[in-house]
């Protein structure tokens, strides 16, 4: 990694940063080999911006690996992608970074083997406590915002019997319900989105917790996605005044 030519201000890096790993295909592609050749150097390429995360302080990095659209994929690049996923989690940038794995998503889709690396992952890594890694594995925003709502009903529909006339109305659905029954609720929502492989879209990510997140694309497909590039778009974040519906006059007034 060369030495940048700017100088990042530590003390306000984005505490949460969500990114979409996205060109891996295309990278492997353009250099005439099979797509899972560009999910491993992609593997490669999460672990350098998990250190380099830690590194600069950030609390939270969330990953979107697999969307429940990618079950649409052919059968070899899914069983490709699923065998990255247990060797990744083999790797010791866990305990090395101290570092908790999470996962979120429709992880009962996911093989029995898988499923059972995820929990043993996360039991692993539970008192690590520099950084939490999650990993968005079989997700998708529109499944996480239905899934939130089925489960509202269903507590409600256990908390009462059906002839104690409680009734779900209106006026018991607030953000902050919602908020607890989200696949995110032991999260902040992220501060940075960033997007690599030069498309201009979310792509059914996190977007109940996005409404407010700066986004940030590149070009630069995810295996070639550096520390510096990571650099660049935490500059660009640090950049733009986030006022959150306020006027810049009163951000102004609130930083004195």
């Amino acid at each position: 990694m060369t030495e940048p030519d700017y100088k990042l201000d530590i003390d306000h890096v984005p505490q949460h940063i969500a990114i979409i790993m996205d060109g891996n295909g295309r990278w492997a592609t353009e250099r005439h080999q099979p797509r899972s050749y560009g999910h491993q150097a992609g593997v490669d390429t999460v672990r350098r911006i998990t250190s380099e995360c830690v590194r600069l302080g950030v609390k939270y990095l969330t990953l979107y690996t697999f969307s429940t659209e990618n079950w649409n994929r052919p059968a070899d690049e899914i069983s490709a992608l699923m065998g990255l996923v247990l060797t990744a989690l083999e790797d010791e940038i866990f305990m090395k970074n101290n570092v908790r794995f999470r996962v979120i998503g429709d992880i009962d889709r996911l093989p029995d083997d898988v499923r059972r690396k995820l929990r043993e992952t996360e039991e692993h890594t539970a008192a690590n406590s520099a950084m939490t890694m999650v990993v968005a594995l079989s997700y998708s925003a529109r499944w996480e915002i239905t899934r939130a709502v089925k489960d509202i009903i269903a507590e409600h529909e256990t908390r009462f019997d059906r002839s104690s006339h409680h009734p779900l109305t209106s006026a018991d659905i607030t953000e902050e319900l919602i908020d607890r029954h989200m696949q995110t609720h032991f999260m902040p929502d992220p501060d940075l989105l960033i997007r690599t492989g030069g498309e201009l879209r979310v792509s059914n990510y996190l977007l109940w917790q996005i409404a407010y997140s700066e986004l940030y694309f590149c070009e630069t497909y995810w295996p070639d996605f550096s520390e510096d590039d990571l650099h660049k778009a935490i500059l660009s974040y640090q950049r733009r005044q986030r006022r959150f519906g306020k006027t810049e006059a009163q951000v102004e007034e609130e930083r004195k």
